[in-house]
């Protein structure tokens, strides 16, 4: 069989890759027209994960490129090239997508959606009839913050936190309505906050929790040291800044929220062995989570000591923001998780999996290994499990 993937040079889709060409002697992989050298990204990504020196040395042969575009018709490809593609391909993976928290709705639809429905059509018209595994998001779920979401269930009862969620769900809606028209199964792999312990590099993609300090750290970069954070207590009470003094900044969030954060190198390998299970016929989505939810508190003192804030949680936005809250609260993707409690079932995918299917353990040790360079440590003692963590104030 041979395989299609797009989102080749992703956060997550540099892992699919790597676990595609354990199965199958070659892939081609779908990269946006004019993006830069993709075969020279993943070629760097495979050499500076510690992939073998053969294996590297080997992939311009196992990797065929062709540069589309996700969101016109035909993918861009004339008439011909077109069809070649599709009638060449045994099963299509479509992981490309736009993860942008405030991405206005319009533009996500263009490329979550739009791209999805052009999958799709690639798909249709291969003459094997492509297998279909489709990357969603756990988020899909929307913006019901407690109880269990479910791996059939797809709805849009409790609106959504962003537009990228609605989009996702769209997509997904969209892949319904295909497999049923065209009676063909379809692969639906949810996973949630995907996260490593790798740590950063200028050559390899972000993951969320980096994007999510690069807008702290950005607002207190942009808030000036006139506006270091919350003072109605003056600059020295207790709601102040004063010299050498983090910053405060208050942030909606809950005690006892948690987030599930799942090792992005699992996630992939998950995927992989699920896509190779017989297909039902229909649409099968599978949850691909952690088994163990990571407090929010513990997040928001990760956060802490990456950006040099002091963190609260508290029940209800500010009447009185500072210029820094003022500026974080512009990034609404940002803090509408640190209310969230729900919990995602992943029943199907331990049925199908066994114990193989667990992560391991996601801790602050793990999280800060993959947000800090190596170069830096964290202020205080070396960090451990549950002590150089501690949970962050809630007012």
């Amino acid at each position: 069989m041979h395989v299609a993937l797009t989102g080749a040079t992703g956060f997550l889709g540099l892992r699919l890759l790597r676990c595609l060409l354990d199965k199958h002697r070659s892939v081609t992989v779908l990269v946006h027209a004019g993006s830069g050298d993709a075969l020279h990204r993943i070629t760097r990504f495979f050499a500076l994960t510690g992939a073998p020196e053969r294996c590297v040395a080997e992939l311009p042969d196992r990797l065929r490129v062709v540069e589309t575009e996700l969101e016109q018709p035909r993918l861009g490809l004339s008439r011909r090239a077109f069809q070649e593609l599709a009638d060449g391909l045994g099963a299509i993976w479509h992981s490309a997508g736009s993860i942008n928290l405030e991405g206005g709705l319009p533009e996500l639809r263009r490329t979550n959606v739009e791209g999805t429905r052009r999958v799709l059509e690639l798909a249709a018209a291969g003459r094997g009839r492509p297998l279909v595994r489709h990357v969603s998001t756990a988020f899909v779920a929307g913006s019901r913050r407690e109880g269990v979401a479910y791996e059939d269930e797809l709805d849009d009862t409790y609106g959504f936190e962003n537009a990228y969620e609605r989009s996702k769900y769209e997509a997904e809606v969209l892949i319904h309505a295909w497999s049923r028209e065209h009676r063909r199964p379809v692969v639906v792999l949810r996973p949630s906050i995907l996260v490593t312990d790798l740590p950063p590099h200028p050559e390899l993609p972000s993951h969320p929790l980096q994007v999510i300090e690069r807008i702290l750290r950005d607002a207190r970069r942009t808030a000036g040291p006139g506006n270091p954070g919350h003072d109605s207590a003056g600059p020295d009470g207790p709601h102040g800044a004063g010299p050498g003094v983090p910053p405060r900044v208050r942030l909606v969030g809950l005690p006892l929220g948690r987030l599930n954060l799942m090792p992005v190198e699992h996630a992939a390998e998950v995927m992989v062995r699920l896509a190779e299970r017989t297909p039902s016929g229909g649409v099968d989505t599978y949850h691909i989570v952690h088994g163990r939810d990571v407090p929010v508190p513990t997040i928001a003192t990760l956060l802490e000591r990456l950006v040099s804030l002091s963190i609260d949680l508290v029940a209800t936005k500010p009447d009185d923001p500072s210029a820094l809250e003022a500026l974080v609260d512009f990034y609404p993707g940002l803090t509408a998780y640190l209310t969230h409690r729900r919990r995602f079932d992943d029943t199907r995918v331990r049925a199908l999996l066994g114990p193989s299917a667990a992560s391991g353990r996601v801790d602050p040790d793990y999280l800060w290994s993959g947000l800090a360079p190596r170069d830096r440590v964290p202020a205080g003692p070396s960090p451990a499990p549950t002590a150089a963590f501690p949970s962050a104030r809630y007012a």
